[in-house]
């Protein structure tokens, strides 16, 4: 997926997590949403994953709607296998993201895995 041209596009894996937290921030939730793959899958913790653009809109929408913001914290090394990566982050409540990207054909990354939390 290509993302808008006045948008900047993850050339690392590791632009990931700070393009969807300023992309929030902004209140742009279909540039958060172009940080995945058109069938990526999100594990909020809730039975079911969120899969596809249009339900990860839906999730971010009703973030969106619950006033609820993604919080920086210390980002680990993306580890790097050829077109995947890990990448993931320990917030400051102490649990830890982890998301597998992949690059694209053009050269940018966008991720296809997102769980929002390694502990439970």
């Amino acid at each position: 997926m290509t993302d808008q041209p006045d948008r900047d596009q993850a050339r690392d894996p590791q632009d990931l997590e700070r393009l969807l937290i300023d992309r929030q921030l902004a209140g742009d939730i279909e540039g958060m949403v172009a940080l995945f793959e058109p069938d990526a899958v999100i594990d909020t913790g809730a039975a079911e994953l969120t899969r596809g653009h249009e339900a990860i809109r839906a999730l971010f929408e009703a973030f969106a709607a619950s006033w609820r913001k993604f919080q920086r914290g210390e980002q680990r090394p993306a580890a790097i296998n050829g077109e995947l990566a890990l990448t993931s982050t320990r917030l400051a409540d102490g649990s830890i993201t982890s998301e597998v990207a992949r690059r694209q054909a053009d050269g940018t990354w966008l991720w296809v895995i997102d769980r929002y939390s390694v502990v439970w």
